[in-house]
């Protein structure tokens, strides 16, 4: 399946978003494909980041990376570089984008 997220990046913390997508950790990136996650790419137009997953079950996927220390970890980073975060709401809700139009 494919998944749309928004999200937005904090104005004054670009640079360091950026920066720390140039080191996402190993660990990481093995335990997101490990997770399901076949391709996940982000694209920024200035604050504004729109994310597109390749992903076998989003949920699965979220419920899978939530318990790993190095997701834990680097959640906690992305919060504080982020003024809009993705992935589930507090009340279980799937944030991800409605598909409008697919050709």
């Amino acid at each position: 399946m494919r998944i749309a997220l928004h999200t937005k990046v904090r104005a004054d913390r670009i640079e360091e978003y950026e920066a720390a997508h140039r080191e996402v950790p190993e660990e990481l990136t093995a335990a997101i494909r490990a997770a399901g996650v076949n391709r996940w790419t982000i694209w920024r137009s200035g604050t504004d980041l729109f994310h597109v997953l390749e992903v076998d079950d989003y949920a699965a996927m979220i419920a899978e990376l939530e318990k790993l220390p190095v997701n834990i970890a680097w959640q906690a980073r992305m919060a504080e570089l982020l003024d809009v975060v993705h992935d589930y709401s507090a009340e279980g809700a799937d944030s991800s984008l409605p598909v409008v139009w697919e050709l």
